[in-house]
């Protein structure tokens, strides 16, 4: 399996800590977002390794692993990061697809790559939890995630306006099948097509939108439930919290970090 890590935002709601470097490198108790990533894909034996870079792309060159960079990134989105990598799509292996800005333990990971869909997504079980402890009101910031009895992703990304809509989070993690890699850049650049997506929108898209695509076209998407083991880092705010709680001993019930 080869990975693309996505890392091509500047990550505004991280200010003042990107105002100097990506997203990706900005510090959870001491240790990059990257390294614990990378930690952790190393641990499970992924050594293909390609970073979509954009925003101070020139720090992400010092890390051993393939680099593309998405020269359009302040004024696209994650699917067209993804498509500046799209060699990397070319069926010759399984591909995990990530976020840049999140943390997981190795338990996800091999959740996820056990899976047997053609398209898997990783999905937060226990989000709620986490969400509590991030905000006031979970239910105005997470998004609907609806599958059937047997796993396959319906709906995806949207606006929830009550938590029945809402089976878990999207955790930034998908896995597609080698044989349907080649196949994701027809969808998209058929996308363009779409009254929604047109023009500078088809470029702004977010993958959420994408794998909707994808179910509203049949493919077999399936979501990994998974029970917690994952924090996303969106905000100031987000990495205030998390050091705290790893401060005093208390990270761990929503995720375990690697050793920095």
């Amino acid at each position: 399996m080869r990975a693309i890590i996505l890392a091509a935002g500047q990550g505004t709601r991280l200010a003042p800590y990107t105002d100097d470097r990506p997203k990706c490198l900005v510090e959870l108790a001491g240790m990059p977002l990257l390294g614990r990533q990378l930690a952790v894909l190393a641990a499970e034996g992924i050594a293909d390794i390609v970073l979509v870079g954009g925003y101070r792309a020139d720090q992400l060159a010092a890390w051993p692993h393939t680099l593309v960079v998405n020269q359009d990134f302040a004024s696209t989105n994650m699917v067209h990061s993804l498509f500046c990598a799209r060699d990397a799509l070319d069926g010759s292996d399984d591909v995990l697809i990530a976020y840049s800005d999140i943390v997981y333990e190795a338990r996800v990971l091999r959740a996820l790559m056990a899976a047997t869909d053609d398209v898997a997504v990783a999905v937060n079980t226990e989000w709620q939890a986490l969400w509590q402890a991030r905000m006031d009101d979970p239910l105005s910031d997470a998004e609907s995630l609806v599958m059937t009895p047997n796993g396959r992703l319906l709906e995806i990304g949207q606006k929830a306006s009550d938590y029945a809509r809402i089976e878990g989070q999207y955790m930034g993690l998908i896995k597609v099948a080698a044989a349907q890699a080649p196949n994701l850049a027809q969808v998209y650049g058929a996308m363009a097509n779409l009254p929604r997506y047109a023009g500078a929108a088809h470029g702004n898209m977010y993958l959420t939108d994408f794998l909707q695509r994808l179910c509203d076209l049949n493919w077999p998407v399936h979501g990994v439930k998974i029970a917690g083991g994952w924090l996303e880092v969106d905000s100031v705010e987000d990495l205030a919290i998390y050091q705290n709680l790893a401060e005093r001993g208390e990270l761990d019930r929503f995720c375990r970090l690697t050793p920095s």
